[in-house]
């Protein structure tokens, strides 16, 4: 359904509107493209690849919140997961440590006061 002004304040309004609404639809889109692309490079277990997806993924999102187009907190939330998503990936790579074991002295120390409080 078209769109029925009157005055032609309310024209030129209408025309800015459409012109804003194509340049935040374009903006909206790349930061979009930018985080599928960032969680593809982290799913592919590549780590250097995707530390770099995720700097410009973090990147187009700031731009984008500067813009205006996503809310400050929206880009916020979104690189942190990827950010969480990234080193979630860093730390399955690690090999965890082995536990620690209990030396003889601190086993008969902990007995000790066991024993001590019965």
């Amino acid at each position: 359904m078209a769109h029925v002004s009157h005055s032609p304040s309310a024209k030129k309004r209408h025309r800015q509107s459409l012109r804003r609404g194509e340049r935040n639809q374009a903006r909206r889109s790349a930061a979009r493209t930018a985080v599928r692309t960032a969680r593809e490079a982290i799913a592919t277990g590549d780590q250097a690849a995707a530390e770099t997806a995720v700097r410009t993924a973090a990147a187009v999102l700031d731009r984008t919140a500067q813009k205006g187009v996503i809310h400050d907190n929206n880009a916020a939330r979104r690189k942190s997961r990827l950010m969480h998503q990234l080193n979630a990936m860093g730390a399955a790579d690690a090999t965890p440590a082995p536990p620690k074991r209990r030396t003889a002295k601190k086993a008969s120390a902990a007995k000790s006061s066991r024993a001590k409080k019965s």
